[in-house]
């Protein structure tokens, strides 16, 4: 018998999508006020659109005012109650237009005059924009281009997560226990994403899709594009997530963000605090072994410079334990 944390990601290739939607709104918050776009079932699965950051779809038609992540959803999750965990399996996550963008400038304090990149003209992507520079995406052969580079394309979502707790109704901008903007390179195809459910329904959102990131999102941007999604749901009844989760077919993976006033170090705890507890709960270390196997084996990723730190820890290691 294939272990439970498996199971979760076996893909349903063979199913075709029940339901086929594409958001006429998008929405620049993750809050239980806006209206379901969509009510499914767990395991239905959904095929839908994101826009890019700037609000601009497949067919470069901007369907958003402003500029800011704006988000597809939210996703009524029937069954889901407070206190559950959603997961959310990311089946395919496509590139679906031949053009994106990112920043210009690493975002970092003291770049001495000499090193500093020069501003692009402010029309290069979009009109006024002079902090931004484009970026081809050759679809057939699955790469990004820029002048002399060209790299395989990587798609993955700048932003999921779920309707926070109460009225709190936070942008697109940071991320927390919610999810949000997470810009990590691992939400991609394939990924379960485990998240904390805080109203009926869960309410889902995500968007911010990106072509290609680096580790710590250096420019503040990955190659910003619109994407195809599909993807399916599950639920674990009663049990209480912390914050966000991720489940690749080989490493499980806690990732602590926090809205106000976000560091490195705090984050770093607060993705090795859950790590911890996933593996004594779920997985059945004792806490004495938990600490050992983080202490040896764990991987860190900077998911964004001064904000989230996801923690990595190879299914391999717990496998070798029931052996």
């Amino acid at each position: 018998m294939s272990p439970p944390s498996l199971v979760l990601l076996l893909p349903l290739l063979a199913q075709a999508p029940a339901h086929r939607v594409v958001a006429e709104t998008y929405h620049h918050t993750f809050s239980a006020a806006h209206p379901v776009l969509l009510r499914v079932r767990p395991e239905e699965v959904v095929s839908t659109k994101t826009v890019d950051s700037a609000g601009f779809d497949f067919a470069g038609v901007r369907r958003t005012k402003t500029h800011g992540n704006p988000l597809t959803g939210p996703f009524f999750v029937e069954g889901a109650e407070p206190g559950d965990t959603l997961l959310v399996h990311l089946r395919r996550v496509r590139l679906n237009r031949t053009s994106g963008y990112t920043g210009a400038h690493v975002g970092v304090d003291g770049v001495p005059e000499a090193l500093r990149a020069p501003k692009p003209a402010p029309d290069a992507v979009y009109a006024g924009y002079d902090y931004l520079v484009p970026w081809t995406i050759d679809l057939a052969k699955g790469l990004v281009r820029n002048g002399r580079f060209s790299f395989p394309a990587e798609p993955m979502l700048g932003c999921i997560g779920v309707a926070p707790e109460g009225s709190f109704s936070p942008r697109s901008g940071p991320a927390g226990a919610w999810g949000g903007n997470i810009d990590y390179r691992l939400i991609r195809e394939g990924t379960t994403v485990h998240l904390p459910v805080y109203h009926p329904g869960a309410l889902l959102f995500f968007g911010d899709g990106h072509a290609l990131q680096g580790d710590g999102e250096p420019v503040g941007s990955g190659v910003e594009t619109s994407l195809d999604v599909e993807f399916s749901t599950g639920l674990r009844k009663g049990r209480r997530l912390t914050g966000v989760r991720a489940e690749t077919a080989v490493e499980l993976v806690s990732i602590g963000s926090l809205h106000e006033q976000p560091t490195l170090n705090a984050t770093l705890a607060i993705a090795t605090r859950d790590m911890l507890r996933w593996l004594v709960e779920e997985h059945g270390l004792t806490a004495a072994e938990a600490h050992l196997l983080l202490g040896t084996q764990a991987r860190y990723d900077v998911v964004t410079l001064g904000g989230s730190v996801a923690v990595r820890i190879a299914k391999r290691h717990l496998a070798a334990l029931k052996r």
